[in-house]
C-alpha cells in the first residue's frame, strides 16, 4: 500500500510477496546494507530438526522396551528390579516429552534470513531504505508520503468518485519514482560534501561548483514532483470536505420533519423554520462544490501524469 510514511519503499514492479517480506524485515535489509551475509544452510546427516527426531525416537523405543521388561519382572515376581525399570521407563518418557527443541526455531529464523538476502540481492536496486535517504531528501520522502496517504485513505476515493485504480497504479510509482530520485540524490550529496570538506583549490572549486549547481537543480527536480502530488492532494481535500459537509446535511434534512413536528406539537415560536427549510439550499450548493472539487482533482492528476 502507498504512502504510510514506510521506511522500506519498494519498486512496484516488484512480486507484491516479496515486496511485502522486504517491507517487514527493514531491521535485517539494514544488516544486509552493511554488508551482512546468511549463514548457509549445512547438510549433516546427523544434526538439526533430523537429529532432534532420531534422538526422541531412540528414546522412545529404549523407554517401551524398558516398560515391557519391567511388566516381565513383575510378573515374575521380582518386585524391586521391576519398580526400578518402570521408574526409569518414565523418567526418560518423561524427558523426551519435556525436551525443548531449539533446533526448528533456530532453522526457521536462518530460513527466513536466507529468504530476505536472496529476495533483497534478486531485487537490488528496487528497494530504498529511509536510512539510505540524507535529511533533506527524508524530509521531502514524508511530504510525498503524507500526500499519498491524503488521496488514497479519502472518502472521496474509496466511495469511487476518484478514479481509484488509477490512483492504486499512479501513486505508488509516483512514491517509487521520488525514493529511487532521492537515493541517488543522497549518494552524490554525500560524496560531494566529503570531497568538498578536504579543503579546494581554485581549480578544483571552479569544476565543483557547476556539480553543486546540478545537486541543487535535481533538488528542485524532485520539489517539483513532491508539490504536484500535494497540489493534488489539496483538491482531493476540498473535495473531501465538501463530501463529509454534503453528507452531514443529507442527514440533517431527513430528520427534518421531526423538528418540524415537534415544533408544532410544543407551539413553539417558529421563526427557525426558515433556517431549517435552508438546509435543501445548502445541500444544492454542496453538491456543485463537490462536483466542482472533483473536477479540479481530476484536472491536476492529468498534470500530476504528464
Amino acid at each position: 500500500m502507498p504512502g504510510r510514511h514506510a521506511k522500506v519503499i519498494v519498486d512496484p514492479a516488484v512480486p507484491d510477496d516479496v515486496a511485502a517480506l522486504l517491507r517487514d524485515n527493514r531491521k535485517l535489509l539494514l544488516r544486509i546494507h552493511a554488508g551482512w551475509v546468511p549463514p548457509h544452510k549445512r547438510h549433516r546427516p546427523f544434526s538439526g530438526p533430523l537429529a532432534g527426531l532420531v534422538a526422541r525416537l531412540a528414546a522412545t523405543v529404549t523407554a517401551v522396551a524398558a516398560a515391557v521388561y519391567g511388566l516381565a519382572l513383575f510378573v515374575a515376581g521380582r518386585y524391586t528390579p521391576f519398580v526400578v525399570i518402570m521408574t526409569c521407563a518414565a523418567l526418560l518418557i518423561v524427558g523426551v516429552l519435556l525436551r525443548p527443541r531449539p533446533d526448528a526455531e533456530v532453522e526457521r529464523t536462518h530460513a527466513l534470513e536466507r529468504e530476505v538476502y536472496d529476495g533483497a540481492r534478486r531485487h537490488e536496486g528496487h528497494y530504498v531504505l529511509r536510512e539510505q535517504l540524507d535529511e533533506p531528501a527524508r524530509a521531502l520522502m514524508a511530504r510525498a508520503q503524507g500526500a499519498i496517504d491524503q488521496v488514497m485513505y479519502s472518502s472521496v476515493n474509496t466511495e469511487g468518485l476518484l478514479d481509484g485504480v488509477r490512483n492504486a497504479v499512479m501513486l505508488p510509482a509516483q512514491e517509487w519514482e521520488i525514493a529511487r530520485l532521492l537515493t541517488k540524490l543522497s549518494e552524490l550529496r554525500a560524496e560531494h560534501q566529503e570531497v568538498v570538506s578536504e579543503g579546494l583549490t581554485p581549480e578544483v572549486a571552479a569544476v565543483a561548483e557547476p556539480l553543486a549547481q546540478a545537486l541543487d537543480s535535481s533538488q528542485q527536480a524532485v520539489l517539483a514532483r513532491v508539490e504536484a502530488l500535494e497540489r493534488y492532494a489539496g483538491h482531493v481535500a476540498d473535495a473531501e470536505r465538501a463530501y463529509r459537509a454534503r453528507h452531514q446535511i443529507e442527514r440533517l434534512s431527513a430528520k427534518l420533519p421531526r423538528y418540524e413536528e415537534l415544533l408544532a406539537e410544543s407551539g413553539a415560536d417558529g421563526s427557525s423554520m426558515p433556517e431549517l427549510s435552508r438546509l435543501s439550499d445548502d445541500a444544492d450548493r454542496l453538491e456543485q462544490a463537490l462536483r466542482d472539487s472533483v473536477s479540479s482533482a481530476h484536472e491536476a492528476f492529468r498534470h500530476l501524469r504528464g
